[in-house]
């Protein structure tokens, strides 16, 4: 028994862990799924023997009547009893692990936003993507939120699972082990589209991870707009609702609909422009296409000025009811001066070729 529970990697039903707190976890897990086979099989095993020897073997048998036996009672009572408790104090000992960070998780904080359907992460210096990345063997905080439903964090190789709940902040934490990629699940079902609420987590080497950060910092100042809606597009979730090929989903298509008079639930009707876009963003309520539930989250205190230009952008590339210019170069901060004439034109019409690298 204490071979099989060493054996972490050797696990039944679970893939490898590859977390601090896994091994402990597993090491339960291992203990009471062999109680059970080996108190089924004696109870089971007890029960057949009774019923083969003192089976009725004719009619006139007259069964002896039930005696008290106190050794038998204490016997199928105190080592349930002890196995119970030992269960109980080794996941409490476990649970406590789990939802006590260690000193310093705190400084590699991640924010994570959790709508229908898609992941968002936040790192300390703002930087957001769509993907979680982490450098090994360094305590990780996380700091989790739902805009509208509960969904539930839950990385199977690090046996971390937590609720994600809207109107409140839940906190979890892990520490990778070792470097890969590996499945981030959705394991709280939160509407039509939950089995694709997937993606990634990226442990990396200490080095890597601190390039990829670099990079984000310098994505949404150098990518042009056109790119930068196209990656507001996957990271903030927006591929789940609205297709880019004219087929309504759970949102309208964003095929040709920059310039296009959209039709609201309560009769009233509006061009489809640059602020008609940013308040769809920031405040999805307030017109409602006809036809269509009010379940888009706002993104009020996620997505950037320069994300939301190039999400219009975007828009004005793929649409045929607009025909004016695109801006070719990344869309200037607020209040950066230097890079107020960045938008600087090319021609408007519709871009295929970016939808269909996108779609894929």
């Amino acid at each position: 028994m204490l071979a099989i529970l060493a054996q972490a990697e050797k696990t039944f039903f679970l893939p490898p862990g590859r977390s601090t707190v896994a091994a402990s976890h597993d090491g339960l897990y291992q203990f009471v799924l062999w109680m059970s086979v080996i108190w089924l099989i004696l109870i089971a095993g007890v029960m057949i023997y009774f019923v083969i020897k003192y089976r009725r073997k004719s009619p006139h048998d007259k069964p002896v009547g039930p005696t008290h036996s106190t050794a038998i009672e204490l016997g199928w009572t105190l080592p349930p009893l002890i196995l119970v408790m030992i269960i109980f104090v080794w996941g409490f000992r476990g649970f406590m692990d789990m939802n006590q960070a260690p000193n310093g998780a705190t400084r590699n904080q991640v924010i994570v936003a959790a709508s229908k359907w898609n992941w968002s992460f936040t790192y300390a210096g703002g930087q957001n993507d769509g993907t979680l990345h982490v450098p090994v063997n360094t305590p990780i905080s996380l700091v989790l939120t739902s805009s509208d439903v509960i969904h539930s964090f839950y990385v199977p190789d690090f046996r971390v699972k937590k609720d994600v709940v809207p109107g409140r902040y839940n906190k979890t934490w892990f520490q990778a082990t070792e470097v890969g990629e590996y499945n981030l699940f959705c394991a709280e079902y939160c509407g039509q589209q939950h089995s694709t609420m997937v993606t990634k987590v990226v442990v990396q080497s200490q080095e890597d991870y601190d390039a990829y950060i670099r990079k984000l910092d310098e994505i949404i100042m150098t990518m042009p707009p056109v790119e930068l809606g196209k990656r507001a597009y996957k990271v903030y979730g927006c591929k789940q609702c609205h297709s880019l090929d004219g087929i309504a989903g759970t949102g309208p298509s964003w095929k040709d609909v920059f310039g296009k008079t959209q039709t609201f639930a309560d009769g009233s009707s509006r061009k489809v422009d640059e602020n008609y876009v940013r308040d769809s963003i920031l405040n999805p309520g307030k017109d409602l296409v006809a036809g269509y539930d009010n379940v888009m989250p706002t993104f009020q205190g996620q997505i950037k000025e320069q994300e939301i230009t190039g999400v219009i952008e975007l828009l004005k590339s793929i649409s045929a009811n607009y025909d004016g210019p695109i801006l070719d170069k990344a869309p200037a901060a607020p209040g950066d001066e230097a890079g107020a004439d960045a938008g600087d034109t090319s021609g408007g019409g519709n871009d295929e070729t970016g939808e269909t690298q996108l779609q894929e």
